[in-house]
């Protein structure tokens, strides 16, 4: 997933699991030219939101072995991944990163949301837990859009 080869770079260049904030912007933004220093602030908004970096009172910490993620030479990571994703995007990723294919976890999502009624959110962490892949920081999410459809009358 480039968003996670993205987020190691700068701590696989640091040799490090940890970081200040200042050194992983500019690892992205001057180091490697990736993004701009605002676009760096941001991508460590999008990898907390899911999960990859947590904030601490030394800076940011890798949630992650960034020793297991290879950075290609020729990669650029996409400014696609600025973007803040829906918990059913960040539920798929899950999946594939644990060696499902995209469009098999799509296709049973699908059928499952129909079977039970149920929102895409829900019915993407109901199967991602059926599968054993844990995504228990995106349950309220799931919860909440239930509430919402419910609200709607949905």
């Amino acid at each position: 997933m480039s968003l996670r080869v993205a987020v190691a770079a700068p701590f696989i260049q640091n040799g490090t699991r940890r970081l200040q904030e200042n050194e992983f912007v500019v690892a992205l933004s001057l180091d490697r030219d990736w993004f701009s220093p605002d676009q760096s602030k941001r991508l460590i908004d999008v990898a907390t939101q899911d999960g990859l970096l947590e904030r601490t009172d030394g800076g940011l910490e890798v949630t992650f072995d960034p020793a297991e993620v290879t950075v290609p030479d020729e990669f650029v990571p996409d400014e696609e991944l600025l973007r803040e994703r829906s918990a059913f995007e960040r539920v798929l990723d899950a999946l594939v990163a644990e060696g499902m294919e995209k469009h098999e976890a799509v296709g049973a999502i699908n059928q499952l949301q129909d079977d039970l009624g149920l929102t895409i959110e829900a019915a993407a962490v109901v199967y991602a837990r059926r599968e054993g892949v844990d995504v228990s920081e995106l349950v309220p999410v799931a919860r909440e859009a239930l509430a919402d459809a419910e609200a709607e009358g949905r």
